[in-house]
Formats: structure tokens, C-alpha cells, sequence
């Protein structure tokens, strides 16, 4: 029963008012969308004081005037927005472990369940009717909006130095492109463009994202794996913004009808170099951009330093100096699959061998190795450059994804023919990689034969070290996870309560998950008799499988990370698998 049919029951019960009235409250309800506080409210038959107060002598919980209330705009950090429009819930106030929320309906535990475990805080309820939670909601929630607040434009304006910025200019012939071109050339939308890209350097974005809705245009940053609102620039300016990235990368600022991609080359004061891979996309209210930024500095090559466990490295380390087979790794966009796979090529990087990439794009160049970037306009596909790949006497091959059945074919040739092949695919778990490749149409005894390993992979959000503190999670919480009765004793959990340092997110960076799955002779006789992933897996566990949410786990018990981002990026089975 949802809290507003509980609520009418108990006021038609306590005759507060008629069923006549709670029937015709509900048809309002329907016509509405409201709650049935307001729809009760709006028709007379109640004041929404009477309903709080009502609620408040109903549950013996305190009331609560939210319209007399200072609200915390950092609270909406802690409890996210989704959360409470879940529970109708509302923080209002921290003390000592505890957190002051307002409620309408104080019996429901799975509220308590879900605050406590996503905060680490005990929850004091107070009451309040379902209509000024959602006010205040309303009110929490703008005055928590990051815009002007994270970055001011007018600011940043004046600040940014147009000239910490070198890039590459096309001409453009038209009327309307050069009256574009005159308007991206302004000082401020120079400026403003130079801020959003420099200030993205100076938060650790991977990306940026910029926006055109009917009235507004919205800057985000993705910042440990997690998008925010940045700044909202002046609806005006969003062509002239456009048209100012399309000429920093090369792109032709008179076609915005169509997708480009281009690439813009940075050095900033300092010397420093950066690279953004530009994607613009045309959508109903304007061109949608978005840059994903490729720091050469940042690249991460030494694989002790990536997040393997000791004997995971071992595994990968013995699998990719074998001097053929194919070894996998897999994972969603954005998940660190590229740097595990350039970590792995400059590791075998040496005088002795013939390396060659096919890369769409090419992220970083890497001294040694021969890179070529796929253009699929003219036929340059990661087939075809695997073909000519074989006949350029070879000893690793690295393909940026394997997508189709002639892409796999041909790296598992290349891989039974005395090569060793790197590659990507897209899928959940290792043992999944398997099934997909089966049902890509490569024979089972050619997989078996070619594959050495197969590697899953996540990035988990890292606790921030300038904040960190020690949090009480519920041991019945820990075993729902997959902690076993050994982890349990003495597990102690961490958490970011919030600071300057990670902009009061309690993330700052990010820690890889890794699964790590060699090709198993037991796995390859279940292979070849037909099995399922869930068998493979199940398979994989008993043969020693460290799986990702196992990962997860010993990042939790070491203080990394937490549980709400390992519940977060690794699937919902966990160590029970095993048992």
C-alpha cells in the first residue's frame, strides 16, 4: 500500500474526513499527478498543517514546519534527490551520527534501510505532510545547484589569459560562416571556451559536455566517472561557443546539420600538452559537443601501479608473454580498458618485437609501435587492418574492439598462427567474453585453442584521502554485499564525508576492479561440451576466480573505496557464487 492511500485510510478512519472526500481527493489525484495531501488540501476538506499534525499524533514522531526551516544545501550531497523522491523524504539536519529527516510516513523502513546504508548515518524521523516535502525538496535543490557556484563565467571570464591557448583555425567562405567566425572570435566567448577547457584540465575531468535545451545551455564536467553541472552560459552564446570549438578543431563551422569529430592539440602556460577528442552532434535545440580529454602525462604504463592484486598481475603478466593467444579484456566505454591494454603493449614494447595497433581513435602515441587509426569512410576497418597486419611479419597485433565476426576471425587465426593478439570486447564478466564470441560465430575449438586470458574490468570511485573517516555498516549489509563471515570480523569501512579537496563528493580518483580469468583446461572442456556463461562462471569460481565484486570487496576492506560504488559498478551477484 503506497503512503498516500495509507494516509487517506487513516483520516476517513479517524474521521478527519469522508470517504466521499478521499474518493473525490483520489480523482483529483489522477488528474493532477499530485500527492494526496495537495489534492486534499487544494479541494478544502483539509489544511496541510492539519495533515502534518495529524501524522505527527498518528506515528508519535515530532512534526515539522519545512517552510520554517534553514535548509542545508550540503545535505542534498549526502542524500541524493533521487533518493528522497523515492521515500518522499528530506534531510534536515546532521547530529553526531544521526540525521534529522522529515518524513510523511514514518513506518516506512525501507527508507531508514536505504539512508542508512548510502550515508552510515542512524535516521531521527520527524513528520511532514507529502506536499512541503516536495517544496522543499524544490528549495534544497536549486539552492544546490552547482551553477555560478562551482564557476563563475563573468569570473572565469576575466581571468582565463586567451593566450594560454594555441590551436588551428580553418577559413571559412560563406556570408553566414564568417559572420560564425566573427562571433566565435569575440573576446568572451575566446575567453569562456579557454575556461571551460582549462578548468576542466584543473579538476581532473575525462570529459566535457556542452548542451542546448529550449531555454538553456548547461556545461558538465565527467569527473571520476561521474557527470556534474559545471556553469550555465547565456542562451545567446551557444552558437558562437559552437562555432568557436568547431574552429580550435579543425572542424567546418558551416555544417550543423551533420556529426563531426575533430581533435584539438593544447599546450597550456607551462608547457603542458593536452589532447581532446571532439564529438559534435546535432540535436533538435542546437549542437551538442562533448571532448573527452587525453592527458599524455597521466597515462598510467606501469602495471603495478594499475589496481592488480598480486596474483592477478601474475596471470596477466604470464598470459601476455606468451608468444601466441589471444588475450581479452572487457568492460563498458569509459571503464580503463585502453590503459590496461597500452600498459600491456609497453610492457612487451622491446627492440626484438614487430608491434602493430589498429585504434578507433587513437588515444596516445606510444614510441615503438606502429598505430593506425581506422577510417571506416574508406574502407579502413579493423578487419581489413588485421589482414594487412599479417602480412607485415608481426609478433603482437592489437585490436581496438573486436565487433564482428570477420574482426574475430581473423584475430583468432592470427592468434593460432604464432601471434600474440590484444583486443577489447564489450560485455559484463570474463566468462560472458566466451558466449559472445561463440555466438559471434567462431567455432568452440578454435576459442578454446586461441585464448590465453580474458580480463574484466570497472573504476571504482577512490575515497578521498583528505577526508576519509571510518563509517558503521550493518554486518547484515556486508553479507548482502558478498563479505564472507571472514571479512566480516574486524571489517572496517570507510568513507569521504566531504571537503574542498574532492568539491564535497568524499571521491577523489579512482581504483581499478579487475577479474582475471585464464582459459582453464576445465573451462575448455565445458567450452567444447557447450556450456552456459552462468556454468562458466560457476566453473571459474571453483578454479579460482577472483570475480569483480570480490575485487571490490578487498578495495573496501583496505579503505579505497566504498560500499555504495562496488554495489554501484560491479554486477549483483558476488562471492555466494562460490559457495
Amino acid at each position: 500500500m503506497s503512503s498516500g492511500n495509507r494516509l487517506g485510510e487513516l483520516l476517513v478512519r479517524e474521521k478527519r474526513i469522508s470517504l466521499a472526500q478521499l474518493k473525490q481527493a483520489q480523482e483529483e489525484q489522477k488528474r493532477t499527478g499530485k500527492n494526496i495531501s495537495y489534492a486534499l488540501a487544494k479541494l478544502g476538506f483539509i489544511s496541510d498543517k492539519e495533515i502534518t499534525n495529524f501524522l505527527a499524533q498518528e506515528y508519535r514522531v515530532p512534526a515539522m514546519d519545512l517552510n520554517a526551516v534553514e535548509l542545508d544545501p550540503e545535505l542534498g550531497r549526502v542524500v541524493t534527490r533521487e533518493v528522497c523522491e523515492k521515500h518522499r523524504i528530506i534531510p534536515i539536519s546532521r547530529a553526531g551520527s544521526s540525521l534529522i529527516v522529515a518524513m510523511s510516513d514514518p513506518t516506512n523502513l525501507h527508507a531508514f534501510d536505504d539512508i542508512k546504508f548510502l550515508t552510515g548515518y542512524n535516521v531521527e524521523p520527524v513528520v511532514a505532510s507529502e506536499t512541503a516535502i516536495s517544496a522543499a525538496l524544490d528549495r534544497m535543490f536549486a539552492k544546490a545547484e552547482p551553477v555560478a557556484q562551482q564557476i563563475d563565467v563573468d569570473t572565469l571570464i576575466g581571468d582565463i589569459d586567451a593566450d594560454a591557448v594555441e590551436f588551428g583555425a580553418d577559413e571559412a567562405d560563406s556570408v553566414n560562416v564568417l559572420e560564425l567566425e566573427k562571433a566565435s572570435e569575440d573576446a568572451p566567448v575566446v575567453r569562456l571556451c579557454n575556461a571551460i577547457l582549462l578548468n576542466a584540465i584543473k579538476v581532473g575531468a575525462s570529459d566535457i559536455h556542452l548542451e542546448v535545451y529550449e531555454k538553456k545551455m548547461r556545461v558538465r564536467y565527467r569527473v571520476d566517472g561521474v557527470l556534474r553541472e559545471e556553469m550555465s552560459p547565456p542562451l545567446r552564446m551557444k552558437n558562437a561557443i559552437a562555432s568557436r570549438v568547431k574552429i580550435m578543431s579543425s572542424l567546418d563551422i558551416a555544417e550543423r546539420r551533420l556529426p563531426q569529430d575533430g581533435r584539438i592539440k593544447l599546450k597550456v602556460a607551462g608547457g603542458k600538452e593536452m589532447d581532446f577528442r571532439v564529438s559534435v552532434l546535432p540535436t533538435i535545440w542546437g549542437e551538442k559537443i562533448v571532448l573527452r580529454l587525453l592527458d599524455k602525462s597521466n597515462l598510467q604504463l606501469d602495471m603495478t601501479k594499475l589496481g592488480f592484486e598480486k596474483g592477478q598481475l601474475e596471470l596477466f603478466m604470464k598470459a601476455i608473454h606468451n608468444p601466441y593467444g589471444m588475450c581479452l579484456v572487457t568492460g563498458p566505454t569509459g571503464s580503463g580498458k585502453t590503459t590496461t591494454l597500452y600498459s600491456a603493449l609497453a610492457e612487451l614494447n622491446k627492440v626484438t618485437e614487430n608491434i602493430s595497433t589498429a585504434e578507433d581513435p587513437v588515444e596516445y602515441n606510444l614510441p615503438g609501435i606502429n598505430q593506425v587509426q581506422m577510417k571506416e569512410d574508406i574502407g579502413l576497418n579493423f578487419a581489413a587492418s588485421l589482414r594487412s597486419f599479417l602480412r607485415q611479419d608481426p609478433d603482437i597485433i592489437m585490436v581496438g574492439e573486436i565487433r564482428d565476426f570477420e574482426t574475430a576471425e581473423i584475430a583468432v587465426k592470427a592468434a593460432l598462427t604464432g601471434h600474440m593478439v590484444l583486443s577489447t570486447l564489450h560485455t559484463n564478466d570474463a566468462p560472458s567474453t566466451i558466449s559472445r564470441l561463440l555466438n559471434m560465430g567462431i567455432e568452440p575449438f578454435m576459442v578454446t585453442a586461441a585464448t590465453n586470458l580474458v580480463l574484466a574490468q570497472r573504476l571504482a570511485r577512490r575515497v578521498c584521502k583528505d577526508c576519509k573517516t571510518e563509517t558503521k555498516v550493518a554486518v547484515e549489509t556486508l553479507r548482502d554485499v558478498g563479505f564472507s563471515e571472514e571479512q566480516l570480523q574486524g571489517a572496517r569501512m570507510m568513507r569521504g564525508v566531504g571537503c574542498k579537496t574532492c568539491n564535497n563528493t568524499g571521491y577523489k580518483g579512482r581504483v581499478a576492479l579487475y577479474e582475471v580469468m585464464p582459459f582453464w583446461d576445465e573451462l575448455k572442456e565445458m567450452v567444447l561440451q557447450g556450456a552456459s556463461s552462468a556454468e562458466l562462471k560457476v566453473s571459474a569460481i571453483r578454479c579460482g576466480l577472483k570475480t569483480l565484486r570480490m575485487s571490490g570487496i578487498g578495495k573496501c576492506l583496505e579503505g579505497m573505496t566504498t560500499i555504495e560504488e562496488i554495489t554501484r559498478v560491479t554486477a549483483s551477484d558476488s562471492n555466494k557464487s562460490a559457495s
